[in-house]
């Protein structure tokens, strides 16, 4: 069965790459959507095609509404999100992403620390797996992915 998968969430580490690897190596018929994880390009984006603003609370609206484009088309399109909640940085975006998963009614997969999780119960509630490593969010794609 082929799946879209969207990979939301920490950016500064190679989960994605990883999961995108053990896809690739198990053969699975996944498709992953992401989003741009460059810093500058996702901050700037609104700035360098809507113009200049005086105010970074102005940068940061264009910017995210544009991200936001991306984000949410990704999102309705997949079968599954998976989140990834870092212990270093807050993604208040992760749990944006899930939430909109979770209320499309999208499968949730999470994937945090032990010791996020009592910071993260709700969000682990909403899913269907919480995971600690991209290696168990690949094993659990290979078992849904048997005929």
């Amino acid at each position: 069965m082929a799946y879209t998968l969207y990979l939301s969430g920490e950016i500064h580490t190679d989960w994605r790459q990883q999961i995108k690897s053990g896809i690739a190596e198990s053969d699975l018929d996944i498709e992953v959507l992401e989003p741009i994880t460059d810093h500058e390009s996702s901050d700037s984006v609104g700035e360098r095609i809507l113009g200049e603003e005086a105010s970074n609370f102005w940068k940061d609206h264009k910017a995210a509404k544009i991200n936001a484009l991306r984000i949410q088309n990704y999102i309705q399109r997949s079968d599954i999100v998976v989140v990834k909640f870092g212990d270093k940085y807050r993604q208040w975006n992760a749990a944006f992403d899930a939430g909109t998963a979770y209320g499309l009614g999208i499968p949730l997969i999470v994937m945090h620390a032990p010791e996020l999780t009592h910071a993260l119960k709700e969000v682990d509630a909403a899913a269907l797996a919480v995971t600690e490593t991209p290696q168990q969010v690949v094993e659990i794609l290979k078992y849904i992915s048997q005929n």
